[in-house]
């Protein structure tokens, strides 16, 4: 059923006029979106609902880009950070939940052995960076995923207008799970690298012993590693990707699920390299806010108490099969299909023009009410059954309309709302 987005479309040319982009990040501009047949402004929501300002009813598979890993207003999470706010928000000095959460992280996460906390993911990463590049007096850096938006990182993507070359050439690209690239690029940079950066489970995961050559060859040419678990960690596992893969890193870094929607942040990693921050300035006022810190300490306990990282494997695992089943059904299945990891099933494009097909998807599941990027993103609230064969049908709707849009003359005409742009990709 076509949705009405009056009260939306007003707002964004409202806030086209003070906000660039008219919002805060790119995921969530008409970039992304077909403005005039998305909301562009949600107002509320509730575990696995979304409602924007218009009225309209979701079930939300975007979760505000992972944060959110056991349900929007999660009653235990908001209890916690409404008993810290009767007591404050930040202080002159340190606050004792800060040593609480440092230690329960060193708990669950089996190669940390000290923590400092930040507030989104690129905050830790550059910090992770800096360390990296003291510890080992070197200056390169390998990628092989996103990392976020600071300059040590976005300088090595098509999006680098505002990053100085010099900068630009200090980050060095290889394909991840393909030890033979990495191999080539460390000795094409010969000892001049600092640190390897990873997604070490994302939306495919390692191949076998990929993980235990890369630390090997790291090893053996002086290179720290870096697991950027901002995505997978706690929702991987509890420990996070060391955990699964009993591969232990130099540093990490988290984000996004540990607070359950609350900015905060956290690099973890050995004493004897965390320990260099006495010299590598790392420093921010929020970093001790303690509210995100209560619901981050809410969050771990309730993931740990009832083994939310196997649920949303065992739910994402059961919805990618039920999903490419209404795809082969509906005979769309040479045009997508959704693969890699159970816990964060991704949407592959397989032919056709990729802006085009992701366009009429987005516009046709939102349709539906259904409100889903290029993934399955999962949290907790979403474990019921009746939301599972709710969530199947509206999708399975929404597949039958593209399907017989594809069926047309010309199916460029039946987009709606403003045409899709591409930011960069750079997850495999």
């Amino acid at each position: 059923m076509k949705k009405s987005f009056k009260i939306s479309n007003r707002l964004y040319g409202r806030a086209s006029k003070t906000i660039p982009l008219a919002t805060q990040t790119f995921s969530k501009s008409s970039m992304q979106w077909p403005l005039g047949a998305a909301p562009m402004f949600f107002e509320k929501a509730k575990g696995c609902y979304v409602y924007d300002v218009d009225g309209n009813k979701y079930i939300d598979y975007l979760l505000a880009l992972l944060p959110i890993i056991l349900g929007y207003k999660d009653n235990d999470v908001d209890r916690a950070v409404k008993k810290q706010i009767n007591k404050g928000v930040i202080f002159s000095m340190s606050h004792p939940i800060e040593i609480e959460l440092a230690e329960k992280l060193n708990t669950i996460i089996p190669y940390a052995e000290m923590v400092r906390f930040g507030k989104n993911g690129s905050d830790v990463l550059s910090a992770a960076i800096r360390l990296a590049r003291a510890y080992t007096k070197k200056d390169l850096v390998l990628v092989s995923g996103y990392h976020g938006w600071h300059d040590w990182f976005i300088g090595s993507t098509s999006r680098n207008a505002g990053v100085p070359k010099e900068v630009r050439r200090l980050t060095k690209n290889f394909k991840f799970n393909d030890i033979e690239n990495l191999t080539y690029n460390i000795k094409k940079y010969n000892n001049k690298i600092a640190a390897v950066v990873i997604e070490p489970d994302g939306y495919s995961p390692p191949n076998k012993n990929f993980l235990k050559e890369l630390k090997k060859i790291c090893r053996k040419n002086g290179i720290l590693i870096i697991f950027d678990e901002i995505v997978c960690g706690f929702r991987t596992s509890l420990g996070g990707a060391s955990e699964k893969f009993n591969i232990k890193p130099d540093l990490g870094c988290f984000g996004k699920s540990l607070g359950n929607g609350y900015p905060i942040s956290a690099i973890v990693g050995k004493k004897k390299i965390m320990n260099l921050m006495k010299d590598v300035f790392v420093s921010g006022t929020y970093a001790g806010e303690t509210l995100s810190m209560a619901a981050a300490l809410a969050t771990l306990n309730k993931i740990e108490k009832l083994n939310v990282p196997e649920k949303l494997s065992v739910l994402g695992k059961k919805l990618k099969k039920l999903t490419n089943r209404k795809i082969r059904d509906i005979e769309l299945n040479d045009y997508i299909e959704f693969a890699g990891n159970d816990w964060w099933p991704r949407l592959i494009i397989k032919k056709n023009n990729q802006s085009f097909l992701l366009h009429l998807l987005r516009q046709e599941f939102i349709k539906n009410g259904v409100f889903m990027g290029s993934s399955f993103n999962l949290c907790l609230a979403h474990s019921n059954n009746d939301i599972l064969k709710n969530s199947v049908s509206k999708i399975e709707k929404s597949l039958l309309n593209v399907k017989d849009i594809l069926k047309k003359k010309d199916p460029q005409n039946f987009l709606e709302g403003c045409e899709l742009k591409s930011i960069f990709s750079v997850r495999g």
